[in-house]
């Protein structure tokens, strides 16, 4: 719990605590430091607040989660098109500002015509350069601001007269152009390395297949097709089970030379975690890894929780387990992203729980390498025979479906060759990704100090 004075004469407006964090307090006196003229959001920029009540197949949507990192990644990808009900115009050039929590630090700029969520402010820069304004936009200095203005319990988000008011400096338009460029390449060295890194990722799927003779025919989905009562099997009659695309490739499959087995032949357990109730979630107490520490199969260790309560000792994780979501409101998301428990050091004695959103797959490391596991449920075709298996309509994986997935068990010195290799290319990948991040928080800083001296 933190715990800070605020004095009566310092309240204006909100007597709630959050905006007179000593955090948020201090952020604006740094730029009020600023030796350079000072406006308010409202005055720098126009709201633009056209809206789209019907899907427009011309215009490429943006939401929320097409925003992939704080980096600025733009995604131009006409497969962002999607349905919705209402949503904002926006321009080539305009600056999309997140209202919800998780995204405050993720603005956007719009290199393309479309729409986007209603979750956006839509910013037409009026009196400074419009790249200036998106880089000081994302910079620590307004996340710093914007984190303690959230109003709302459940979906916690920014009101339009906060941001409105938030104040942007305005140096002149050379020293504005030196932030741009100097964010520009940097952002090229970075586009560079994360381009390099998902090289690497996407090279795994057709490595590991090379190395065991697999060949998958090339994934076609069918729309329309007649299965008969004899063909249902596993008391599954739901019509995206029974696709033939997955006979097709069970057909590959089974061609190979290596022998396949059931998940649950070659692992200890397969179970589900328990979620605390909401009440008992607390600041302090018994640790355990949420969805959100799921991230590019590996598990983020800075965001585990905390909980008082009960939950059964079996719930907790080992090194090695294999982690992947098995419940979610969007069904694609289940088996994408399984994650390989690697323990810290400062961690290794505690127990450490898990929610019941999550799957664990316990190998029996005599019979698998946990890594080897790992590389064959990040296959592209093996995401689909796993997605397969969900139940219900709110989706969900349980363990004793995911145990009848088969999968190709080679040797385990194959293994061995196969995991080394993909744990090798997934460190390098990491490693770029890691300095693309910190090149770019180094320049933030410097934008910073610019703009701050």
């Amino acid at each position: 719990m933190e715990c800070f004075i605020v004095y009566a004469d310092e309240i204006e407006g909100r007597i709630d605590p959050s905006p007179y964090h000593p955090i948020r307090l201090n952020t604006i006196k740094k730029i009020k430091s600023s030796r350079f003229q000072l406006l308010a959001l409202k005055e720098v920029v126009e709201f633009s607040k056209k809206l789209v009540k019907s899907k427009a197949d011309d215009l490429i949507y943006i939401g929320l989660e097409n925003i992939e990192s704080n980096t600025g990644i733009f995604i131009s990808s006409e497969e962002e098109k999607e349905s919705f009900g209402t949503a904002l115009k926006f321009e080539k050039g305009d600056i999309l500002f997140p209202k919800l929590r998780p995204y405050l630090n993720k603005v956007y700029f719009a290199e393309f015509d479309g729409v986007c969520s209603t979750e956006f402010h839509v910013l037409k820069a009026k009196k400074c350069d419009k790249m200036y304004l998106f880089c000081f936009l994302n910079s620590q200095l307004i996340v710093n601001q914007t984190s303690y203005l959230m109003t709302g319990n459940t979906l916690p988000r920014l009101q339009t007269e906060e941001v409105e008011n938030l104040l942007i400096p305005i140096p002149p338009a050379s020293i504005q152009n030196k932030i741009v460029e100097q964010m520009k390449k940097i952002r090229e060295v970075r586009k560079y390395k994360e381009s390099e890194a998902q090289k690497l990722l996407d090279s795994l799927n057709d490595y590991v297949l090379k190395e065991l003779g697999i060949k998958f025919s090339p994934i076609k989905e069918d729309k329309i097709y007649c299965i008969n009562s004899e063909e249902l099997e596993n008391n599954r009659s739901d019509p995206y089970y029974l696709n033939p695309k997955f006979k097709r490739l069970l057909a590959d499959l089974d061609k190979s030379k290596i022998k396949l087995v059931k998940l649950k032949d070659v692992a200890e357990n397969i179970f589900n975690g328990k979620t605390p109730t909401k009440e008992d979630y607390a600041e302090e107490g018994n640790l355990i890894l949420k969805v959100k520490c799921l991230k590019n199969n590996k598990i983020r260790w800075g965001n585990l929780s905390y909980f008082k309560g009960d939950i059964p000792a079996v719930k907790t994780i080992k090194d090695v387990d294999i982690l992947l979501l098995s419940s979610a409101h969007q069904s694609e998301y289940l088996g994408k992203n399984p994650s390989v428990v690697e323990i810290p050091q400062n961690l290794k004695n505690k127990k450490i729980f898990f929610v019941g959103e999550l799957i664990n797959i316990r190998a029996d490391i005599e019979k698998i390498n946990p890594y080897y596991l790992l590389a064959i449920l990040k296959l592209n075709e093996y995401y689909l025979f796993i997605n397969r298996e969900k139940r219900g309509q709110t989706s969900h994986l349980y363990p004793e479906d995911l145990g009848n997935v088969k999968i190709p068990l080679p040797p385990l010195a194959v293994q061995n060759k196969i995991a080394e290799e993909v744990k090798k290319r997934m460190q390098k990948a990491e490693q770029l990704q890691k300095e693309a991040k910190e090149e770019l928080k180094k320049a933030k800083q410097e934008v910073e100090r610019i703009i701050i001296n």
